[in-house]
């Protein structure tokens, strides 16, 4: 390694170092793209209360009274079916246009389509296509914020900011039912037309928002576009073009590129590669993505309505909306608690509450029977205490472990990936649950006995955080490389302490550093002290 790979060593190891400029706009910037999850959010919730208002369920049944399992699994699952296509398509849309041009295009022009389509629809066929083009648009937006948060946010709040995505979707929830609360009981095709419609102000929102905010500079920095990145880091710090300081932070961010660029230049083959444990942590990513959709939360909120109201629940938008406010409340302990606990701790826990919550509602489901009053109110406040626990664990937390654990190299294909999973998984719950739940022909009539599984999956996902989430609290990017080489066990991980200081030590720097010193370079020698 010659004099230009020392030069290039030293400033890997010095990125990440506190600069001059301010990291409020930074912050702002991701905690404005977290708005996204209200599109996901909201249509969670606006789907439940619309299959069960007196107007849709008169005239969009062919029975013209109620839909069939096979009618709801179908409006409710295909906008996961556009999801996950979306969220696969992501890394080529983003890699190639940008993150913020993806989420434009998301937001302004394809999530926009489906809903024109969705709020023109008077029968189930225009309605599905208009939910799969909606779809597409979320399934790009899940995918490309965590990234688009990671490359604008200051690493020392970077984990409660990416958490913040969820929480937004627990607002969308939230808005949803407030929304349906106040248009199920019109008689008109009002009822339907006006929740959906309302998410143009979402997509407005966000889209618009993006042609303001400023392009990542690590996306210029990787078109080889020096003046536009430095443009954006100027919007992100507050600092002029020509600060000293600001060209330090670029000149130490096309570094750190080119340092990651000698390891491989991101392609599919390096994301199942067993490289630096790509293999172990793209399971992990994989796998939680598909057991947070596997706790039944989704359940709740696609057909908590209708379950309710068929467990002899009166009011059952009152319940559902009085859910969506614990589920919203509940978030913001996850988000403050994620860099005290660490992630390890409040996952596990909340695979504990989570399961139990959910397994003493079917035993008393099974044990009293639906339509009791002391039954409905224990299913109530049991399901309350289930989303409570959800929303401060594995809602959040889900999102902030896929951000923080991959390589740069490989990070937005990685987390399209486990995005994928996500969708995947919530098309086949989405599609299964009505046949499982429902009464009748063809169907398991599980009622509450439904929990049993959720629960069971539950005691699962604790067992999954236990053998492979590691601990990754208080660790840069780079320590998070270091920690999957040197712990091979992930119950073992928080006890990890890296070699040096949280920024001056990356372990790929250290081998080269290594590697430097025998060659008798005196510069990375110096970084190495």
């Amino acid at each position: 390694m010659g004099l230009e790979d020392s030069k290039l060593l030293q400033k890997y190891i010095n990125f990440g170092e506190k600069k001059a400029g301010s990291t409020s706009m930074g912050i702002f910037v991701g905690l404005f793209a977290a708005f996204g999850g209200i599109l996901f959010g909201y249509d969670t919730g606006t789907i439940s209360g619309i299959l069960a208002m007196d107007y849709v369920t008169a005239r969009f049944p062919k029975n013209n009274e109620s839909f069939t399992s096979s009618e709801t699994s179908l409006i409710v699952s295909i906008l996961s079916v556009g999801t996950f296509f979306g969220s696969l398509s992501a890394s080529f849309f983003s890699d190639k246009l940008g993150r913020r041009w993806t989420l434009i295009i998301a937001t302004l022009v394809i999530f926009n389509l489906g809903i024109i389509l969705q709020t023109a629809a008077t029968s189930i066929p225009l309605l599905c296509v208009g939910r799969v083009f909606a779809g597409l648009g979320v399934g790009l937006i899940s995918a490309v914020i965590p990234l688009y948060q990671a490359e604008t946010v200051p690493k020392w709040i970077r984990g409660a900011v990416v958490s913040c995505y969820q929480w937004a979707i627990t607002l969308g929830i939230l808005l949803a039912n407030v929304v349906n609360q106040g248009t199920h009981a019109r008689n008109d095709s009002g009822s339907y037309r006006i929740p959906i419609a309302v998410q143009f102000l979402w997509a407005i929102i966000l889209g618009g928002g993006m042609l303001i905010l400023p392009e990542t500079p690590r996306f210029w920095v990787s078109k080889g576009d020096e003046a536009r990145a430095k443009d954006s880091l100027s919007r992100l710090r507050k600092l002029p073009i020509d600060n000293p300081d600001l060209i330090d932070e670029y000149d130490e961010i096309k570094a750190n590129f080119d340092f990651e660029n000698q390891y491989g230049s991101g392609s599919w083959g390096q994301v199942f590669a067993n490289k630096n444990h790509q293999r172990k942590r793209l399971l992990m990513g994989v796998g939680i993505q598909a057991l947070q959709q596997l706790t039944g939360i989704n359940f709740i909120f696609y057909f908590g309505t209708t379950f309710f109201k068929r467990a002899g629940i009166k009011n059952e938008f009152v319940i559902q909306m009085a859910t969506s406010i614990v589920n919203f409340g509940s978030t913001v302990p996850g988000i403050l608690l994620i860099e005290v606990l660490g992630r390890r701790k409040l996952l596990l826990g909340g695979s504990c509450i989570m399961a139990v919550s959910q397994l003493i509602v079917a035993i008393v489901g099974v044990a009293t029977g639906q339509g009791s009053t002391s039954a409905n109110q224990c299913l109530v406040a049991f399901v309350c205490i289930f989303i409570a626990a959800f929303a401060a664990t594995w809602g959040p937390l889900c999102w902030a472990v896929i951000a923080e654990c991959y390589p740069l190299s490989v990070r937005q294909k990685s987390i399209s990936l486990c995005t994928a999973s996500n969708w995947l998984w919530n098309w086949g719950i989405a599609y299964a649950t009505p046949y499982m739940v429902n009464s009748g022909p063809g169907n398991a009539n599980l009622g509450s006995k439904v929990f049993f599984i959720w629960g069971g999956c539950n005691v699962i996902g604790g067992l999954f955080v236990w053998a492979l989430v590691y601990e990754t609290k208080g660790l840069t990017l780079e320590q998070v490389d270091e920690l999957y080489e040197k712990v091979p066990q992930a119950w073992h991980s928080s006890k990890f302490i890296p070699a040096e200081n949280a920024f001056r030590q990356p372990s790929r720097a250290e081998s080269l550093a290594s590697s430097s010193k025998a060659e008798g370079v005196s510069e990375v020698e110096e970084a190495s002290v």
